[in-house]
């Protein structure tokens, strides 16, 4: 391998470390000589590589994580918007809407008085907008190879895993227009803890790539999937789970396959509003025994 290609993997390698390191400290960040020392580089050149190599500064990385972890607060707890603020870095309720609306499009309080911006108000005659708020397609899935990373601990905290394997894929040349971004869950986020809770962080991958250090490569078998495809912050999806799980599986006379759900990241949420971030949720099914 040519000298400057291992270098850009060891860049990588490195840059992954201190993003690793700010997503383990949300509420108390790392400063420079520590995100510095992680990625093994001189807090001289530290934040120009950090960007060259991260496409964004640890700023607006730690910016990023916290503000999609309010989202979540504001759908799903009972925390004043004050105090979601401070959890997320500001010093006033009026900075922390200033930059909520900024990325949302909305401020904080109508984005929790309306349940989020993917939400649907009820349709005439239903009990609920949960009855009829999605559509399910079928898709016969290819086997897919994945290289990943795993991921302990609250689903909606998994971007930063992302983050980390992008920062390690790219230097290689692996992110490619045809790459897919893929996650795999794996267990029920309402029966198991959640700082208990597995995921896997995921790309697709040529058959000539090997594991490395943290990265494993996971061979996923073909499947046939149904699709529900999503438009809308990530933190949005729990309730989309419930309907999907709750109310279609069980009308739909399908059986769910002895493999994890996965979804499916369609767009950069880096350079598009939550608004307009697509998600496809596949739920592997068995395979339909033909009557005899």
């Amino acid at each position: 391998m040519p000298s400057r290609q291992r270098t850009r993997e060891d860049y990588g390698r490195r840059v992954a470390r201190a993003m690793a390191l700010i997503a383990s400290r949300l509420d108390d960040p790392p400063g420079l000589e520590a995100l510095a020392e992680a990625a093994a580089f001189s807090p001289f050149h530290f934040h120009r590589v950090y960007r060259e190599v991260a496409g964004e500064t640890p700023v607006e990385t730690l910016a990023r994580a916290r503000l999609s972890r309010a989202a979540v607060d504001l759908l799903r707890g009972p925390l004043p918007i004050a105090r979601v603020a401070r959890r997320a870095g500001y010093g006033s309720a009026a900075a922390f809407t200033r930059a909520f609306r900024a990325a949302y499009g909305v401020p904080p309080g109508a984005y929790r008085a309306r349940g989020g911006l993917g939400a649907l108000p009820p349709r005439p005659g239903f009990a609920s907008r949960e009855t009829a708020m999605h559509s399910v397609t079928f898709r016969d899935e290819p086997a897919l190879r994945l290289a990943v990373l795993r991921h302990i601990g609250p689903y909606e905290a998994i971007g930063p895993s992302f983050d980390r394997l992008l920062a390690w894929a790219g230097p290689r040349g692996l992110f490619r227009p045809e790459t897919r971004s893929i996650a795999l869950y794996h267990d029920d986020p309402l029966t198991v803890p959640a700082a208990q809770l597995r995921s896997d962080a995921g790309i697709t991958v040529p058959p000539d790539v090997s594991a490395e250090g943290e990265v494993r490569i996971l061979e996923v078998p073909a499947a046939r999937c149904a699709v529900l495809r999503f438009k809308g912050p990530y933190a949005e999806l729990e309730p989309v789970y419930s309907w999907l799980y709750g109310s279609w599986l069980p009308g739909s006379g399908e059986e769910p396959a002895d493999q994890p759900v996965m979804e499916e990241y369609l767009n950069d949420p880096r350079s598009l509003p939550p608004s307009e971030w697509l998600t496809e949720i596949l739920l592997p099914l068995r395979v339909r025994v033909a009557a005899v």
